[in-house]
């Protein structure tokens, strides 16, 4: 998204100085600005950096917990702990020397050895525990090392471990167990960390994390209050990012997408309404008021953002087979089901096709102007 937005920006720079708007100073210091500020974003290189340092890690630690047996049992810790100081204080230096990406990487083959040792050692040990409090510890460890180095990448691993360690707690929605409540701790400082470190996309995981965790609670306690506070307060940070965009950015600092975040979590909480009432009168309420949120999604936010217009479409497409599976596929047989479905699809096609047309209209508009 962010590489996207730098080469529109570009673009537009480029017909501005042809058209005569701005000098060539001013184009080059907007190049200047553009390039500082999308320095902090991962490139496709540094992506596949990424990938590499994952796969690495794995063979890794797969050599190691193959030959196992054939180390003595302190040759088998120094050797985890060098692998795991290794790779850290290379990162580190990677770093130094400004090759960003590569550095990165050495951390998550760090925080991947660091997990992998945590369940050798206990296995080595017969140390007791569940792989939940596993999770927590690797968790934790990812969290220092990411304080301690600065490093966005490991943030957003220990974010990942996080939602894994609550998805385990919950995993079995009937145990009857409580619902982890310490999660929301876990994030409040895992945010901290991210702020530290600039990891804007650990934010990003945050945020929808905590859609998760309203949609585990839910499933966990059925209890329907949870669902309707989750679209409550979703529907609360659309309007916010709408009409108080640079409040919002700077409270949470995602760098544009929470309309998308809060419609997300909206169709989240309604969808599981919807299933919940499914039976009863109130399915068509909630089916007409999620029509409605994706339509006002489109005129508030459809203009700014794709992505949120595409998010929109897909709601209100997925919502329209739905409310013609409940309410009309049991009565027609397979031929009316293919025709109504095509039916369906060629006006959300007519619907699309418009929007998107008046979309460009003004655009056009202002660049005739």
């Amino acid at each position: 998204m962010m590489a996207s937005y730098v080469s529109k920006v570009r673009q537009d720079i480029s017909r501005w100085l042809a058209e005569g708007l701005i000098d060539a100073p001013t184009a080059q210091a907007l190049r200047n600005d553009i390039d500082s500020r999308a320095g902090g974003g991962f490139s496709f290189g540094g992506i596949l950096a990424v990938l590499a340092a994952l796969l690495l890690g794995a063979a890794i630690l797969i050599f190691v917990a193959a030959n196992w047996l054939a180390f003595p049992r302190v040759a088998r810790v120094g050797l985890l702990f060098a692998i795991i100081l290794a790779a850290h204080a290379g990162g580190a230096f990677l770093k130094l020397v400004r090759r960003e990406a590569a550095g990165e990487a050495g951390f998550l083959i760090g925080g991947a050895a660091f997990g992998g040792s945590i369940a050798l050692i206990g296995q080595m040990y017969h140390l007791s525990g569940d792989e939940a409090q596993a999770l927590l510890v690797w968790c934790a460890g990812v969290t220092v090392a990411a304080v301690i180095l600065r490093s966005a990448a490991s943030t957003v691993a220990a974010v990942v471990i996080a939602a894994s360690w609550l998805w385990v707690e919950m995993w079995d929605f009937w145990s009857g167990a409580d619902v982890p409540h310490e999660y929301l701790l876990v994030l409040a400082v895992l945010w901290a960390v991210s702020l530290w470190t600039g990891a804007r996309s650990a934010r990003h995981l945050i945020v929808l994390s905590l859609v998760l965790y309203a949609s585990l609670s839910y499933l966990h306690t059925e209890q329907l209050v949870i669902p309707f506070l989750l679209a409550l307060a979703s529907t609360g940070l659309f309007l916010a990012a709408t009409f108080r965009p640079e409040s919002i950015e700077r409270f949470l600092r995602l760098g544009g997408g929470a309309q998308v975040h809060g419609l997300l979590g909206f169709v989240a909480g309604m969808s599981f309404v919807q299933f919940a009432v499914m039976d009863e009168p109130g399915f068509m309420l909630a089916a007409l008021v999620t029509f409605g949120a994706s339509i006002g999604a489109l005129i508030l936010g459809g203009r700014e953002s794709r992505m949120l217009r595409w998010l929109a479409y897909a709601v209100f497409g997925v919502e329209l087979c739905i409310v013609y599976v409940v309410t009309v596929g049991t009565m027609l047989g397979t031929a009316g089901f293919l025709i109504a479905t095509g039916a369906l699809l060629a006006v959300l096609a007519f619907v699309i096709t418009r929007f998107e047309r008046r979309m460009k209209a003004p655009a056009a508009q202002g660049g005739a102007a």
